[in-house]
């Protein structure tokens, strides 16, 4: 099982990808391009949510939670893999209840494109250490390394880490409150 593992979350990352381009992409421009991309969203965002969910049960099912638990890798991967998936699944409800509306101001457009680039980035750590636990290596780890964190014997949630979702839940809800005002 473990084949099918490494092959489906290939699918999920591909999609949560295109998905924060797509979001990028439509921060950036009101035009013909970024409404393409916004319509596509909802798709993106769904399909991926139900292949990370499949990839995540699967994982869960092929490596045991004794052995996953059992070193920082393996914890690093399982926290941050618990991240993308609700990470990318609270961003399309919140695409799919706010539709189009999301991006009608600029802050709305600056948060998404910032929350984009932080999910891409929490991704690309999850697939790098989903990597490692099966021998392929990227450069991505020694980029983390630089940054203080070695995969194989630090388990942790980075400090800059828990900053920035902090000053994102706060930076949200300060919008959420002005929107409801507004409304």
């Amino acid at each position: 099982m473990a084949p099918y593992h490494v092959v489906l979350v290939h699918f999920p990352t591909a999609l949560w990808m295109v998905a924060g381009l797509a979001i990028l992409l439509r921060a950036a421009t009101a035009g013909p391009l970024g409404q393409i991309a916004d319509r596509a969203l909802p798709a993106l965002l769904g399909a991926g949510f139900v292949f990370g969910t499949a990839a995540y049960v699967i994982g869960l099912m092929v490596w045991p939670w004794e052995a996953l638990s059992s070193t920082p890798v393996g914890r690093n991967h399982m926290l941050t893999a618990s991240w993308s998936l609700a990470y990318f699944g609270l961003l399309w409800v919140t695409r799919w209840v706010q539709g189009a509306t999301l991006w009608d101001s600029g802050v709305r457009r600056l948060e998404m494109a910032a929350v984009a680039a932080l999910g891409l980035v929490l991704v690309g750590i999850t697939g790098t250490l989903g990597g490692h636990l099966i021998g392929v290596y990227t450069e991505v780890s020694a980029v983390l390394r630089a940054m203080g964190w070695e995969v194989y014997t630090t388990y942790y949630v980075p400090d800059t880490t828990l900053m920035i979702l902090v000053a994102a839940a706060l930076v949200m809800v300060v919008i959420g409150w002005f929107g409801r005002a507004r409304a």
